[in-house]
């Protein structure tokens, strides 16, 4: 029987909104404990330490996804396929993990931290979480990851007391990284069957992963490479920790929007194998409606209280996150959209080549509006790089699918959350005039955005949520 779907995006749902309350806990205490010079820096070698991890993976978490996914009905088959992909990655990131310690012995100014992070590449190769959700099996990944982080935040209050506690900081991250990534083996003994290792074929795997692993190298390039270019040409760790900060927050809120790509792309990938393009049409069309429900509204709302929500939240000293938050807001719509189009269709349904030309294309803007603007404008400039990339790679996946969608249609009904959503966020702004910066004002806002954009969509009698409202009221 088919996992539901709303279920798994629950369970998943659950997790990311653990992983914006836990930050909203721990980056207040951090961020003043730590400074935006000690923030830049872990961001900055933790940038580093990701190219390693992605080359060293070698696209094999994507491709191992969607691989089991289409054997997901099949245990012999999805079990098989797990044992190769899980070697493959493992002798890969093996050998990273050689030549990042090579790096970290040369680079006298951050040995140390990158000595730790080498446990980051460790618990990578352990990390297999593309397996269960292939499975689309949710719930071991939300328990798991639950616990973990609870664990890591106490380990932060405990024993991070001072700037010079960013060892002890990166280890507490990296130590429950790698310790959450272990407990997911526990589950294997009742989900795969045993194999001979005569029965193991790994090479055939390399050439499919390294094709999904040349967009994700991609993709890297303008969400890894703008801190790294920020480091490199301003050489101030306090400018990184500025636009980690910034991102951080819009990242967390993007996590809402994205966690039902990661519920859908298996289920995706599942109808695709049985050839029912009408269902998939269906789920497409369904899931365009939810991130416009949800992403205009978001990314509105923290352009209205990013002025009274940082001074309080992040402290003396990191004024600039205002600006950079303000700027880099609309990637919240156009990752949602390229998250659907892209991630969720065009590389379950065996039309990856139009995905790989758009993120080509989006980190070549990105590196070169970095090159131009950073100098100059410092943080600001990769924010503004960052969404003209963003806008790039959505623009250029939408017109990819302008044959498979009626377009015009799916923009045309969405069209009123945009319009709601800007009446928000007058009235937001209307409000933080008259308050001043501090956390009563911020909920105010907050609460008072929400209940405004729910009662225009109830006034418009806007059926995604009647339909969330019908769903909710049968379990009460």
């Amino acid at each position: 029987m088919k996992k539901s779907i709303v279920k798994n995006y629950l369970y998943n749902l659950s997790y990311q909104l653990l992983v914006i309350i836990l930050p909203l806990i721990t980056t207040p205490y951090v961020s003043r404990v730590l400074g935006p010079e000690g923030i830049g820096a872990y961001s900055f070698t933790n940038s580093i330490t990701q190219y390693f991890i992605l080359f060293g993976a070698l696209g094999l978490n994507l491709y191992g996804q969607r691989e089991i996914a289409y054997k997901q009905s099949n245990k012999k088959e999805y079990s098989k396929l797990f044992y190769e992909i899980f070697i493959l990655k493992t002798i890969c990131l093996s050998l990273s993990i050689v030549v990042f310690y090579l790096m970290a012995s040369n680079y006298t100014r951050y040995s140390q931290i990158f000595y730790i992070q080498i446990i980051d590449i460790v618990a990578a190769i352990f990390d297999i979480s593309w397996f269960y959700q292939g499975l689309e099996d949710f719930k071991r990944i939300v328990i798991r990851n639950f616990l973990v982080k609870i664990l890591g935040v106490i380990l932060i209050f405990l024993f991070v007391k001072s700037p010079s506690d960013l060892y002890i900081y990166v280890l507490c991250y990296s130590g429950t990284l790698l310790l959450g990534n272990l407990s997911m083996f526990l589950y294997l003994p009742n989900t795969v069957t045993k194999l001979k290792l005569k029965d193991i074929d790994i090479k055939k795997h390399a050439k499919p992963a390294f094709i999904l692993f040349i967009p994700q190298i991609s993709i890297s390039l303008y969400t890894l490479l703008d801190k790294t270019m920020i480091g490199l040409i301003t050489s101030s760790d306090a400018e990184v920790g500025y636009y980690e900060q910034s991102q951080k927050i819009i990242k967390l809120l993007l996590t809402i929007i994205t966690s039902l790509g990661t519920v859908m792309m298996p289920r995706i990938a599942n109808i695709y194998a049985e050839n029912n393009s009408k269902l998939i049409n269906k789920y497409m069309v369904s899931t365009f409606s939810f991130v416009f429900l949800f992403s205009l509204p978001i990314c509105f709302g923290i352009v209205g209280i990013a002025n009274d929500f940082v001074p309080w939240f992040f402290g003396e000293g990191y004024d600039k996150v205002i600006i950079n938050m303000i700027i880099i807001s609309p990637i919240i719509v156009f990752i949602g959209l390229s998250n659907v189009i892209g991630t969720q269709y065009l590389l379950t349904t065996g039309k990856q080549k139009y995905y790989t030309k758009s993120v080509i294309l989006g980190s070549i803007v990105n590196f070169f509006l970095n090159i131009l603007f950073i100098p100059n404008f410092l943080s600001y400039g990769a924010a503004f790089a960052t969404v003209c990339a963003e806008c790039i790679v959505t623009l250029v996946q939408i017109y990819s699918i302008r044959n498979d969608f009626n377009i015009k249609y799916i923009f045309r009904k969405n069209l009123k959350y945009l319009l709601m959503s800007i009446i928000m966020l007058v009235i937001v702004l209307i409000e933080g005039y008259f308050l001043s910066p501090n956390i009563i004002s911020t909920v105010i806002q907050v609460i008072s955005g929400i209940i405004i954009y729910i009662v225009l969509l109830i006034f418009t009698k806007d059926e995604n949520v009647f339909n969330i409202l019908k769903k909710i009221s049968k379990h009460f």
